[in-house]
This record gives C-alpha cells, sequence and structure tokens, in this order.
C-alpha cells in the first residue's frame, strides 16, 4: 500500500471516530431540536434592565429548551422590545455545561443566537459522550439548522484532540 493510500486511510478512520464524537447522532439529535419550543429559565437572581433590552440571570442559571439544557454561573439575555419581546440571544458564562440527549459540552462561555440557531462554545471545550469517547478543542459550533457540529483547536498546541472506543470487532476477521 502506497504511503499517499494510507495516509488517506488513517485520516478517514480518525475523522470517523471524530465524526462518531460529534457526528452521527449528535447531528440527528441537533437537527430534531424544536427552536420554537419554550424556553424555561431558573437562577438565584434576575435583573431586567429594560432600558438595554436584555435581562442578567446570575447563580445557577438553568435554561432548557426541549431536550437541550444549559447550565452556567451568569446568563445575558439579549431581546427585542418592538410589537412582542423576542429573545434573540443568550450569552453565557462561568462553568456552562450544555446537555443533549446524546451528549454533554463544557466551556467557559456560550452563546445562543436564536435568529441563526447557532450555538458556540469557547474556551476549554470538552465534548463527551458516555462510552463512546471524548473530543476536546477551544471553539465549538453547533448549527442547529443543520445538525452540524465544528470543533476547532486553540490553547496550546492549537489542536483538536480526542480519544474514542472502536466498536468490538468479530473474531476471524
Amino acid at each position: 500500500m502506497g504511503r499517499a493510500v494510507l495516509a488517506k486511510s488513517l485520516l478517514i478512520s480518525v475523522l470517523a471516530g471524530t465524526a462518531a464524537l460529534a457526528g452521527a447522532q449528535t447531528v440527528n439529535a441537533l437537527k430534531q431540536h424544536d427552536s420554537n419550543a419554550p424556553v424555561d429559565f431558573a437562577a438565584d437572581r434576575i435583573e431586567l434592565q429594560d432600558r438595554a433590552d436584555r435581562a442578567v440571570l446570575t447563580g445557577n442559571v438553568d435554561v432548557k429548551q426541549g431536550d437541550m439544557r444549559l447550565r452556567a454561573a451568569r446568563l445575558t439575555i439579549a431581546y427585542t422590545s418592538a410589537a412582542q419581546t423576542e429573545v434573540t440571544r443568550m450569552d453565557a458564562s462561568g462553568g456552562v455545561v450544555l446537555t443533549t440527549s446524546t451528549e454533554n459540552a463544557r466551556s467557559q462561555y456560550a452563546i445562543y443566537d436564536l435568529r441563526t440557531r447557532l450555538v458556540t462554545m469557547i474556551g476549554n471545550v470538552v465534548i463527551v459522550r458516555a462510552g463512546k469517547g471524548e473530543t476536546r478543542g477551544n471553539r465549538l459550533v453547533l448549527n442547529l439548522n443543520s445538525g452540524a457540529a465544528s470543533l476547532e483547536g486553540g490553547g496550546a498546541g492549537g489542536r483538536v484532540t480526542g480519544r474514542f472506543t472502536p466498536p468490538p470487532r468479530k473474531t476471524g476477521n
């Protein structure tokens, strides 16, 4: 087998393993996410800054929309105050944890843009799938329209790293 074919084969194997972490089930779960579902929230404190069209939630913030849940120390909710109040964006900080039915992602900050349906997590991002492995990077973008997930490197070495467990192989193959 030539070097180019071997390198390509190895790259496909690595990408397939990474896709297993952030891929098939995750993509389907995100693609099925109902961003029109009601958003329920709870926090220790809420400060309404009506002239700035925002609300700031602090202390044990817990936000749920469908099967997606976000927890953080602080959350700023931006909204429009036109004819009907519409939440446009949520910025979370402090031990951010985002969970879906298939995985758990942690970061320092997260932004959920409700208009574009993009969730961006920044700073020491760790994605964990129970029994399937984990992936680490610095910036994760989840597209709720397409279900696609993109993780970029950063920090020391600027690389995306991860570990996955291949499925057991049948003997004799």
